[in-house]
C-alpha cells in the first residue's frame, strides 16, 4: 500500500530515510549476492530476484503518482480541501504567446495558479517569469532543460539539473521555489535524497487533462473535472499544448470553462504554497 501524501512544508534538516521499496531493493542485492555466494548452482534464481527487483524499481518511477520511491504530495492537505481549496498547476512555460493569455484568463476569474517552469525558458523570457509573480501566481521547479532523459539521471546528474534551475528561477522571480515536478512525473530511485537535500517537495497531480497530446478541449475538460472536488491538483501546460480545431492551444479553451466549473462547485484556486499554509488570514476589503 502506497504511504500517505504529506500535507505540510518540510524545511527541516532531518535525514532522509529511504522508503520501503529502496531498503527492500537493497535487502534483495545483498541477499542475492550472498545465495550465490554460498550456492554457486542458485546464481540463475540469484539474478532473477535481482531483475525482478529492478523490474519493481523502474515501474515506481514510471508512475508519476507513486509514493513507493519517496514523498509525493498528489492532493492539498485536509485543511486546504476543508478550505474549499483546489490548485491549477501550468508545465513547461512560460511561453511568450500562450502565458500571457493565460494570465489574462486567471485574472479574469481572480483565479491563482502555480506555474512549474523550465529554467532554460524563464531564463529566455525573465520579464514574463517575473510577471507571473506579480500577478499573484507562484513560479516553482520544473527543472533547468526538461530532458526526456531525466529519468535516467543519476544523483550528480539530479543535483545540477535541480540546483542549476533553483538558482535560476530564484534569481529571476526574487522567490525560491519549494516544489519540484519531474518532466512527464518520470523519475528514479536518485531523486528522494535529492529532492530533500536541495530543500524541495515532489508534487504531482490529482488528475490530468493530457492536453500535450488530446487536440479536443471538451475531453481535456472531462479528464480534468470528472469527481472534480476540493483539495484536487489539476494539471495543465502552457507551453507544448496541443492545438484545438479552432487552432488555439487547447489550454486557452478549456481554462475557461474549467474556471466556471470551479466556481460553480463553489471552490476556490489557490498556489500550492497558500495551500500549504496552516491558516490562511483572508485580507479584509
Amino acid at each position: 500500500m502506497q504511504s500517505s501524501t504529506p500535507t505540510t512544508l518540510d524545511s527541516s534538516p532531518l535525514r532522509w530515510h529511504a522508503p520501503v521499496l529502496v531498503k527492500a531493493s537493497v535487502a534483495c542485492h545483498v541477499g542475492a549476492g550472498l545465495v550465490a555466494l554460498a550456492e554457486p548452482s542458485l546464481w540463475p534464481w540469484a539474478v532473477g530476484a535481482v531483475v525482478l527487483d529492478h523490474a519493481a524499481l523502474t515501474a515506481a518511477g514510471l508512475l508519476p503518482r507513486s509514493t513507493w520511491l519517496g514523498p509525493n504530495i498528489r492532493r492539498l492537505p485536509d485543511v486546504a480541501a476543508a478550505r474549499g481549496e483546489v490548485s491549477i498547476t501550468i508545465d513547461d512555460g512560460p511561453d511568450p504567446t500562450v502565458t500571457p493569455a493565460v494570465l489574462d484568463l486567471l485574472d479574469a476569474h481572480r483565479a491563482r495558479a502555480t506555474f512549474f517552469c523550465i529554467a532554460q525558458n524563464a531564463q529566455a523570457h525573465p520579464q514574463l517569469c517575473r510577471e507571473i509573480v506579480r500577478r499573484g501566481h507562484s513560479v516553482q521547479n520544473h527543472t533547468h532543460r526538461h530532458s526526456h532523459a531525466f529519468s535516467f539521471s543519476g544523483p550528480r546528474a539530479f543535483a545540477r539539473e535541480i540546483q542549476q534551475a533553483q538558482d535560476t528561477l530564484s534569481q529571476i522571480t526574487g522567490q525560491r521555489p519549494v516544489f519540484f515536478r519531474a518532466p512527464a512525473g518520470f523519475r528514479n530511485l536518485f531523486l528522494a535524497p535529492v529532492l530533500h537535500e536541495v530543500g524541495l517537495q515532489l508534487v504531482s497531480w490529482t488528475r490530468r487533462g493530457f492536453d500535450t497530446v488530446t487536440a479536443s478541449p471538451q475531453q481535456v475538460l472531462a479528464r480534468l473535472t470528472r469527481g472534480l472536488r476540493a483539495g484536487d491538483i489539476l494539471l495543465l501546460h502552457d507551453a507544448h499544448s496541443e492545438r484545438a480545431p479552432s487552432g488555439k492551444p487547447v489550454v486557452l479553451e478549456v481554462l475557461p470553462a474549467l474556471l466556471k466549473r470551479i466556481e460553480q462547485a463553489g471552490l476556490r484556486t489557490v498556489t500550492l504554497p497558500q495551500a500549504m499554509q496552516p491558516i490562511r488570514v483572508e485580507p479584509t476589503a
